[in-house]
């Protein structure tokens, strides 16, 4: 008996043949992986050994429902793992951090669909936006878009919290006032820059407590972007 995902069937051996020279080079770099395992079914006339009967379990659990919407394009993924690899929150806090079967910049995307964003919310908002998850999957998933749509359904369904949601509101101030904006960026290099000096300044640092209790956060650069971008321009 085998269990396999909906999305997992291909046609034929051909199909199947590329898909696992695409899933080998994408994960490890091999030209074939060690744990590809081939059954072949039931025994056939004249064959020496093998089962009577072969039975093959199609799992869903919830993956008919992403056809037709903006999610379809994650039942595209083989499991490959090459957005894992070359994720920097990945990288930082490991696999066991997010809590599912599937971690990573694909986890993030596919467990809120199985089990709901209610339960898997926060995986979504594990995610700098950086775009090299997208850029090495070997099927072009959109990843960082669709954990956009996420937090979009997030925020609509007011599932983030409070403080994010204070925080991102002040920060819309702020964006449509450029003027505004620079000097308060400003202000606050400043500011940080004089108690980040100080080991352990952050740790009760407001609306990112649960960063900064159990690391030190950096002492930001000497200038904002602005800055140094006004410099470069004059050079």
């Amino acid at each position: 008996m085998a269990l396999a995902t909906i999305e997992k069937i291909v046609p034929t051996i051909e199909d199947c043949l590329s898909l696992l020279r695409v899933l080998a080079r994408s994960a490890t770099g091999q030209d074939m992986s060690v744990y590809t395992t081939f059954s072949t079914g039931g025994r056939r006339p004249g064959d020496l050994d093998g089962p009577q009967e072969y039975h093959v379990v199609l799992l869903d659990n919830g993956r008919s429902n992403m056809v037709g919407t903006e999610f379809q394009d994650m039942l595209r993924c083989i499991k490959c793992s090459a957005c894992m690899n070359h994720c920097p929150v990945y990288g930082a806090v490991g696999g066991h951090a997010y809590g599912s079967v599937y971690p990573g910049p694909m986890g993030s995307v596919l467990t809120p669909m199985l089990v709901g964003v209610e339960q898997a919310g926060l995986l979504p908002n594990a995610s700098t936006f950086c775009g090299k998850c997208e850029s090495v999957c070997p099927v072009k998933i959109p990843l960082t878009g669709l954990m956009r749509h996420w937090r979009e359904r997030e925020f609509e369904r007011h599932l983030t919290p409070q403080t994010m949601r204070t925080g991102l509101g002040l920060w819309a101030f702020f964006a449509k006032r450029p003027a505004l904006y620079r000097v308060a960026t400003r202000l606050a290099m400043a500011a940080m820059g004089l108690i980040g000096r100080k080991r352990g300044s952050f740790s009760s640092l407001p609306l990112a407590g649960g960063w900064t209790k159990g690391r030190d956060m950096p002492a930001p650069e000497g200038e904002t972007f602005f800055a140094r971008y006004a410099r470069s321009q004059r050079s």
